[in-house]
């Protein structure tokens, strides 16, 4: 197992279990303890966690992994709910893309599209989020609008009263959502209440609203809220759904595909 890959594996039991021990995490992974007491020392040194005697535990109440040690989760299945999602997008709209890893593949299902390989423009893309615009960029078809704001490290994503003041003169044939939760009662909702803040605006100035979100997320509250259930037009999520909880939201009015 490489170190990036080791890394990774280690911040998410330490996400899901709020604490790790040195033996433990060696067992988890069939590395040496001497190897993981380094694994954590360099990740302290990144600020990526705080060492304990013995282990270690997340760093600060409100941990947040970062994007780039995000992308093995439910990694097939944002595949294919990505190539859905961008199944749904028409040639010539305008597109709005939040940040996060289940959106950055819809970006990259959207690229590969062999109707969307010309046009003036084949697509608008409109985004907060530095990776997607740094990925679509070398594709002289489509339009790419980027947002003012501050760039936030965890997610890539502009924030703040600049991108605010973009986001206010534009409008979009659709906004395409990451999200951290989904639930029928408190909606769409973000870990950060300024990433959450920059989504509603996409959403407000959209005509339909996909949300994009492995099964894992739904029925799943977070703090910051972004929209509520009725505001999404279609939800796109996998085929661990429960019958129960595509049930729930289609009576809020959302289309639920499954795949």
């Amino acid at each position: 197992m490489s170190r990036d890959a080791r890394w990774q594996a280690l911040l998410e039991l330490l996400v899901e279990r709020g604490r790790l021990d040195v033996e433990e995490a060696a067992a988890e992974l069939a590395v040496s303890a001497a190897t993981i007491r380094r694994d954590f020392d360099q990740l302290a040194e990144q600020q990526m966690l705080v060492r304990t005697r013995g282990g270690a535990v997340v760093h600060g109440v409100s941990y947040e992994l970062p994007l780039r040690y995000k992308t093995a989760r439910h990694a097939s299945e944002k595949q294919r709910i990505a190539k859905a999602v961008a199944g749904l997008v028409a040639p010539g709209e305008a597109v709005g893309l939040t940040g996060g890893t289940t959106t950055t593949e819809v970006a990259r299902a959207l690229a590969v599209r062999s109707d969307l390989v010309s046009g003036s423009p084949a697509l608008t893309i409109v985004t907060n989020a530095l990776n997607i615009a740094n990925e679509l960029a070398v594709r002289p078809q489509f339009k790419i609008v980027l947002t003012g704001g501050v760039a936030r490290p965890q997610s890539y994503e502009l924030v703040g009263p600049l991108a605010d003041g973009v986001l206010g003169q534009i409008t979009l044939d659709v906004a395409v959502l990451g999200v951290v939760a989904l639930d029928v009662t408190h909606g769409a909702a973000a870990a950060d209440e300024a990433e959450a803040a920059i989504n509603r605006l996409l959403c407000e100035r959209a005509e339909r609203v996909i949300v994009a979100a492995d099964s894992s997320k739904l029925g799943q509250r977070a703090f910051a809220r972004i929209c509520s259930a009725e505001s999404v037009n279609t939800l796109v999520t996998d085929v661990a759904v429960s019958g129960d909880m595509v049930r729930r939201f289609e009576e809020a009015g959302v289309q639920v595909v499954a795949v």
